[in-house]
């Protein structure tokens, strides 16, 4: 491949890797979805984000109703920095220190745009359709 072939297809190749991008972070949504059902956990938690001037090197996920421990079951370390990571990606531009919600309204919450985009840039979606679990993040 020539080099002027290549920055033709530029603009191209950043439209794709973008909605790969949405793809993963919707497939992301419904694994967190689901795990949110499996457990059966309710009620407002607040996600808050690494802040180095808070003297918080990971983001900790904390329930501002119902069992911190519940919530500590059923989301490890790894679990939150995946979710932090979901949560930046759809806020997009908006910059944020923490993230509130209800986990019963989750999928409804941070999917719903990403399900939008998807489907008007013409990519089919099944319903449950999740990643296979990726090994390289583990």
């Amino acid at each position: 491949m020539k080099i002027n072939q290549l920055l033709q297809q530029r603009a191209s190749l950043l439209r794709q890797t973008r909605l790969a991008n949405v793809a993963f972070m919707y497939a992301e949504v419904g694994r967190f979805v689901g795990r949110i059902v499996r457990g059966n956990l309710r009620g407002q938690v607040t996600l808050y984000l690494a802040d180095s001037t808070a003297q918080r090197a990971w983001p900790i996920l904390v329930a501002d109703e119902g069992s911190q421990a519940v919530l500590e079951e059923h989301f490890l370390d790894k679990d939150i920095l995946d979710l932090a990571d979901l949560l930046v990606f759809t806020a997009g531009n908006e910059p944020r220190a923490s993230f509130t919600f209800r986990l019963e309204e989750f999928g409804s919450r941070f999917g719903l745009a990403l399900r939008h985009e998807l489907e008007a840039a013409g990519v089919e979606l099944t319903d449950g359709a999740e990643l296979p679990q990726d090994k390289t993040r583990e």
